[in-house]
């Protein structure tokens, strides 16, 4: 991303926003607020006639123009199967993605709710059964412009980056080098046992916070990571605690999700190791961001010498649990 292009995303101002909502065709109001997010800049925008919408405003160099569309075209696809994820709005000429300037924006009808009660059976079946018709759709077919879960985006690549690039104190590089160049063979391992990765569709960051529930059951949101990878991707974050609690939660999970699609259940071994490469990748993608403003006000504690200590000591953590015997499902 060029120095100017980084430097007009990161100052997106107020008016600039209204301005590509207005051109999009819909008339604000002049009422603006920013929402939690990081990767894009996303905000609620006030309509003159109607209730607010979402504007997506994406981080430039990121994603293709393909490859966001194919995202819009999986999520409509998924909505008019009367799945509850949440598609963009489309123009009358049928265009989900829109541009402004130097700007690319998406726009989504604004839904409420609360995060799911993962203690609650009866919701985790639910929300199994909605993964397992999303993976039914996603398995039917193939994304030709979104990349693939993999061991050598999220685990190598990120090593290198962080090692490459000085964001580990330099007391720590060592230790950090051995420990994660034998997690990610551990990684492999995992994956060969599994039987390789039979990829499909998803949701790719399906986690507690891209759930909201209401009475009228949940909204899943936010496919902006969608892409090629193994089923149990979308489930695995769900769960958590000791290897009760998490081997029941599973079973809710599967309950509802298994009347849908089928799961290999060799994808268990897979559990502990993406989650390891989920850490890894998480501490890679704040330094590949800590240019940005933004991430510096939002994330003060990151690149400090306790938060380096505490991911070391977390991926030691997580050396003992690939160790372990994966979750059954029972």
């Amino acid at each position: 991303m060029a120095d100017a292009e980084k430097n007009t995303f990161h100052t997106l101002e107020p008016h600039l926003i209204l301005d590509a909502v207005d051109a999009a065709g819909f008339r604000t109001n002049g009422i603006l607020h920013p929402l939690n997010s990081y990767e894009n800049r996303v905000y609620e925008v006030g309509l003159a006639d109607g209730a607010p919408i979402i504007a997506k405003f994406y981080r430039p160099a990121r994603w293709t123009d393909a490859a966001i569309i194919e995202e819009h075209l999986f999520t409509l696809e998924l909505a008019e199967l009367e799945i509850p994820v949440v598609p963009p709005i489309v123009d009358e000429e049928g265009h989900s993605l829109f541009h402004h300037g130097p700007y690319r924006f998406a726009l989504y009808p604004k839904k409420g709710g609360r995060a799911p009660d993962l203690e609650s059976p009866s919701q985790l079946k639910q929300l199994g059964r909605f993964i397992g018709r999303i993976h039914a759709l996603g398995a039917a077919g193939t994304f030709a412009h979104r990349p693939v879960l993999s061991i050598e985006h999220s685990g190598e690549e990120s090593r290198d980056y962080l090692l490459e690039h000085g964001f580990i104190p330099p007391e720590l590089e060592e230790p950090y080098a051995q420990l994660t160049g034998g997690l990610l063979d551990e990684v492999r391992a995992l994956f060969e046992r599994a039987g390789g990765v039979h990829a499909i569709r998803l949701h790719g960051d399906c986690h507690p916070g891209n759930i909201l529930w209401s009475d009228d059951g949940p909204h899943i949101v936010d496919f902006d990571d969608a892409r090629m990878g193994p089923a149990v991707q979308d489930l695995w974050m769900f769960i958590s605690g000791n290897r009760q609690h998490m081997q029941a939660r599973l079973a809710d999970l599967l309950a509802g999700y298994s009347r849908f699609h089928d799961f290999d259940v060799r994808e268990l071994n897979l559990i502990e190791a993406l989650r390891t490469l989920r850490m890894m990748h998480y501490a890679a993608w704040l330094a590949r961001r800590w240019d940005d403003p933004a991430f510096k006000r939002a994330f003060p504690w990151f690149n400090t010498q306790n938060y380096w200590e505490d991911h070391i000591l977390s991926l030691k953590e997580q050396a003992s649990a690939m160790h372990e015997e994966p979750l059954q499902w029972i």
